[in-house]
Order: structure tokens, then C-alpha cells, then sequence
């Protein structure tokens, strides 16, 4: 079993990879840069012969000499299209396969359109610029031929080598990714630094929202509002079997039924249906609107003007006995009287003002880091997603090195 060479970093690889192949790479790369030249000047002087036809038929149309003006007018468009095509044939300043295989490749497109323009108006052009025509077709076979040997080396001979001149753009791009990865990691460690001492500022701030809510005046008002919550079911519950008959009143009172009820009674009465609670604590001690608006509905029970079903009736009439004889409600009524006043109180104290705008001061400071620490963990977020992407794009080219190498070389390596 064939060992590997282990390597620590992408660098080593590269110099242990150009020791190997210098013999092999070097002549391959020199003689790439032979062959662009000749090609490149036989470009050049193609051009300049093309622009000789071009010069010299333009002359000819300048002459009007009605047995040469087609002819030279055909020359004339012919030449252009010529050095039209030339213009934007490049020779490749960075020899590789790739670059080398592309301008042959482009070459080959100009001279296949060229060739079928020669064959089909040089014969049209005869017998006038013959010379001319026999110095063009001179120099764009010696381009043809330079062509030939580009192609042919290009296809048969660095062909061979394309693997191995990859690996090495490979290892170019590995060593650049891990300069990248390591400005993310920077990057990365930086934006901690960033986050940390923010989430503590917030981590403290919530501490100190949390303390004015849950101390002090503060959490006297909530246990305060939770007894008025208390007190509210209570009453909705004590006064649950007179829902009804209300709204049996309000609406015999609402269609001119004889109710006798007084606008201010019914207004009351309406008060008592959407806010029990609220209604009976603007009462005066001992509720004496509910009793007189009790009193009515007693009468009315009595008269069975309501039409109430038998049993939601009885229930009705024992919730009003207990109200008017026996003021059910009036220990219920200071209860409530008692919480609302308190819960005025704490609400008006200069602690509860103090406490209120430090609230607000904590709470606006909150939500402004609380948009920072957002602002930052999207920014972190990236930055791992580019760190991790980058690392698994290291890996696999990696791999791609590790394959490569042993595909040329027969060697296997391995790489940190």
C-alpha cells in the first residue's frame, strides 16, 4: 500500500507540486508562449495585408474607372469585414490551457468564415487586384499554418498536462480562500466582541426593569389590580341572575312598555350591564340607585310584565331580596371602594412618577439595544454562514487536489 505525503498547509503542497512538474510544466509553458506569438503575428501582418486591400481598393473607387469600381467596391467591403474579424482576436496574456484553447478556438471561427468569404468573392474580384489578392492569400496561409500548430499542440501535447496546471489554480485559490476564512474568523471574533458586552448592558437593564416592576409601589399595583380582578368576578358572580331581568327591563323601558324607569335609572342600569365593577364603586354607600332600580324590577317581577321563564324569575327575585333586605352587596361595595381608592393613590404618589419615568427612560434604552443585539446577531449570522460555506468549499477542493495529484502523479497525498 502506496503511503501519503502529508502536507500542513496549501503552500508546502504548491512548492513540493512545482518541484515535481517543472520538468514536465516548463518546456509545455514555453513552447504555449512560442506558439501565441507566431500566431499573434501572423494575426498582425494579416491585418495589415487587410488593410493593404483595403487602402488600395478604396483608391480604385476614388478613380471611378467603371471596369474596376464593382470589383473594387466588393474588395473594398471584403477587406473591412476582414479586419472587423481580426479586431476582436486577443491573444491571451496569462498562458494556460484554458486561454490558449479559447484562442484557438476563436481563430479557428474567423478563419472558417474567412475561408468560404475567399472562396466565394475572390474568384468575382478576378482578374483585377491579383497581385493584392496574391499577397493576402500568402500571409493568411502562413496564419493558417500557424494556426495548425497551435491546435494540434494544444489538442495532443498540453492537453496532457491540463489536470496538473489546474491543481495549481486550485492551490492559488485555496491559499486565497484561507486568507478569506481568515478575515471571517476575525471578522467573527471582532462582532463577539461586539455582542458580549451588549447582551450584559441588556442582561442589566432587564434587571432593573424587573426590579422597579416587581417592588415598590409597582408590584403593590399589581397585587392591587389582581384584587380588583378578584373583586370584578366576584361581583359579575353575585350579580349573574339579574343579567336577564336587565335586559328584559331595558328593552320594556326602550319601547315605551311602562317600565317607569328615569333616564338616569337607565343609564345607571345600562352601567351595571357593561361595568359592574366601575358602576357600583361611583355609587354612593349602600348603592341607592341599584336599590331603587331593584325596587322597580321587583314590582315588575311581581307583575310578570318581563316574561321571564319561572325559574330564572324565583332566582332573580332572591338575588334582589338579599340586595335590598339583607345589602348583600355593601361589604362587597367597600371592598371595592377601598381598592379603587388605593389604586389612586399609588397611582398619584411621586415614588409611582419617579418609578414611571425611569420605567420609560429603561424601557426606551432596552428597546434601542435590543435592535443592536438584533442588528448584530444578523450580521454574525452571515459571517458563520460565509465561514462555513468557505470552509466547506476549502474541503472539497481539497479533495479536488488530493485526486488531481494522484491522477498526474501517481502519488497520494494528503493535505491538513
Amino acid at each position: 500500500m502506496t503511503e501519503k505525503i502529508q502536507f500542513s498547509s496549501f503552500s508546502e503542497v504548491k512548492s513540493w507540486l512545482e518541484n515535481e512538474t517543472s520538468s514536465v510544466l516548463s518546456p509545455v509553458h514555453a513552447q504555449a508562449k512560442k506558439l501565441r506569438d507566431e500566431m499573434n503575428s501572423a494575426i498582425q501582418s494579416v491585418s495589415e495585408v487587410s488593410k493593404m486591400l483595403l487602402d488600395n481598393s478604396t483608391k480604385e473607387i476614388e478613380k471611378r474607372n467603371m471596369k474596376v469600381y464593382n470589383r473594387a467596391r466588393a474588395l473594398n467591403k471584403l477587406s473591412h469585414l476582414f479586419l472587423d474579424r481580426l479586431k476582436k482576436l486577443s491573444a491571451p496574456e496569462e498562458i494556460s490551457y484554458d486561454t490558449l484553447s479559447r484562442y484557438a478556438q476563436e481563430t479557428q471561427k474567423i478563419f472558417l468564415v474567412t475561408d468560404i468569404d475567399i472562396k466565394n468573392w475572390f474568384p468575382r474580384i478576378s482578374p483585377f487586384f491579383i497581385m493584392d489578392r496574391r499577397k493576402f492569400l500568402q500571409y493568411y496561409e502562413k496564419a493558417r499554418f500557424y494556426y495548425d500548430n497551435l491546435n494540434n499542440f494544444v489538442t495532443k501535447e498540453y492537453v496532457k498536462t491540463k489536470t496538473l496546471e489546474e491543481t495549481f489554480y486550485l492551490l492559488n485559490e485555496l491559499q486565497n480562500m484561507q486568507k478569506q476564512i481568515e478575515v471571517i474568523r476575525q471578522e467573527k471574533e471582532q462582532i463577539k466582541n461586539d455582542r458580549v458586552p451588549l447582551e450584559k448592558e441588556i442582561a442589566e437593564l432587564e434587571q432593573k426593569i424587573n426590579e422597579l416592576k416587581t417592588k415598590g409601589p409597582i408590584d403593590k399595583l399589581n397585587l392591587v389590580n389582581a384584587e380588583i380582578d378578584t373583586l370584578s368576578c366576584e361581583l359579575k358572580q353575585t350579580l349573574r341572575h339579574l343579567q336577564k331581568p336587565f335586559i328584559k327591563l331595558q328593552a320594556l323601558a326602550t319601547s315605551g312598555g311602562g317600565a317607569g324607569m328615569t333616564p338616569d335609572e337607565l343609564s345607571k342600569m345600562n352601567q351595571y350591564l357593561e361595568k359592574p365593577f366601575d358602576t357600583i364603586t361611583s355609587e354612593q354607600n349602600g348603592y341607592p340607585m341599584l336599590k331603587e332600580i331593584l325596587q322597580k324590577l321587583q314590582g315588575l317581577l311581581q307583575e310578570d310584565k318581563l316574561k321571564l321563564k319561572p325559574e330564572k324569575a324565583r332566582k332573580a327575585e332572591q338575588s334582589i331580596s338579599e340586595i335590598l333586605m339583607k345589602d348583600s352587596l355593601l361589604q362587597l361595595q367597600v371592598r371595592c371602594i377601598e381598592m379603587v381608592n388605593r389604586k389612586e393613590q399609588l397611582l398619584t404618589s411621586s415614588k409611582m412618577d419617579e418609578i414611571k419615568h425611569n420605567l420609560t427612560v429603561f424601557e426606551g434604552q432596552l428597546e434601542q439595544l435590543e435592535a443592536r443585539r438584533t442588528s448584530i446577531e444578523t450580521h454574525e449570522a452571515v459571517k458563520e454562514n460565509s465561514y462555513n460555506e468557505a470552509v466547506d468549499k476549502i474541503n472539497n477542493l481539497k479533495r479536488t487536489v488530493e485526486r488531481d495529484i494522484f491522477s498526474s502523479l501517481d502519488v497520494k497525498v494528503q493535505i491538513a
